[in-house]
């Protein structure tokens, strides 16, 4: 039995906005998949859907083999859920609001006391554990939030971009206990726009876009698929208009990404020289060449024809 299933699952908004426009999911127990795509593709209103918090308007979707509307209390039971704004009361110490929500899952005072001592020590959070959670950096209260979804040994844990706007030491740290979490059995649906954190965590990757399912497969395959690798050429001057004229004629051009030209190479490695040659004939100079293998944004833009460019870490956010 699957962990996650759904079946043309919709969700259409007041005005006729079509948020998800027919999600169909298979995820295996103890399977990491990563649910990949921009803001706003569809990704949190599938996750709300999937933790029955919000209905679907079409299709079904089961978890942990309950139906999410039918059994919704049974799917709540089953589940942990870390969503992307965590709602922590600031006041709270780390270790009240732990044993807090160890008491709303029912468990007696001694047992959330060893549950909280436990998972605070799990996260890193032992020393900060009677600080309030409002002096918490943005790391320290992914973790917390995290330590709070996994109070009842959920069979499913749904993560909705729990990096985002993270520092790579803290993001590091997630991905960790993530895995480790895994290795202990625990399904993960991970909803993300870092292709990184795709690749290195996920046995299998679903992209979105405008509410569908465009590409899902391993990381490998995907990357696979796409087949060539592409050259990134950074020009001295700003004549990127100039330099995508010059190397046309060498392979199929791609949509340029932080100012770079960007060119697929059939050939390779061995395709370098000719472009290079063809710049400097041209008398445009070169400042950097990368010759990229492809790389899961080199399959989210074959499937959408958009780069995915995640939110940038906000000052302040780190450990």
């Amino acid at each position: 039995m699957p962990a996650i299933e759904a079946n043309g699952l919709e969700r259409t908004f007041e005005g006729g906005i079509h948020a998800v426009a027919g999600v169909d999911l298979d995820v295996a127990e103890k399977e990491i998949y990563a649910f990949l795509g921009p803001n706003g593709a569809g990704k949190t209103t599938t996750v709300r859907m999937l933790t029955t918090l919000l209905q679907p308007t079409g299709g079904s979707a089961r978890v942990a083999g309950f139906d999410v509307v039918a059994e919704a209390a049974n799917v709540r039971r089953s589940i942990g859920v870390a969503l992307q704004e965590a709602a922590l009361d600031p006041l709270m110490t780390g270790r009240e609001l732990i044993r807090l929500q160890a008491t709303l899952h029912g468990l007696s005072r001694q047992a959330g006391r060893e549950k909280a001592d436990s998972l605070l020590e799990r996260v890193d959070l032992v020393d900060a554990a009677d600080r309030q959670v409002g002096t918490y950096s943005g790391g320290m209260r992914r973790r917390l939030d995290l330590a709070s979804a996994l109070v009842h040994e959920p069979k499913v844990l749904f993560l909705d971009e729990p990096t985002t706007g993270l520092d790579p030491v803290s993001r590091r740290t997630i991905w960790e206990e993530v895995e480790q979490l895994n290795r202990e059995g625990t399904t993960v649906f991970l909803t993300t726009q870092y292709l990184e954190e795709a690749d290195q965590l996920a046995d299998r990757v679903g992209i979105i876009d405008f509410g569908r399912i465009v590409a899902e497969d391993t990381p490998g395959r995907l990357k696979a698929g796409i087949g060539h690798p592409h050259l990134e050429i950074r020009l001295v001057e700003d004549v990127a208009e100039r330099a995508r004229e010059v190397v046309a004629g060498f392979g199929k051009p791609r949509p340029s990404k932080d100012g770079a030209v960007l060119v697929e190479l059939e050939g390779g490695a061995g395709g370098v020289a000719p472009v290079v040659r063809a710049l400097d004939d041209a008398g445009l100079a070169v400042e950097s060449l990368d010759l990229v293998e492809p790389t899961l944004d080199d399959v989210f833009l074959e499937k959408t024809g958009h780069h995915l460019e995640p939110e940038e870490p906000e000052a302040g956010e780190s450990e």
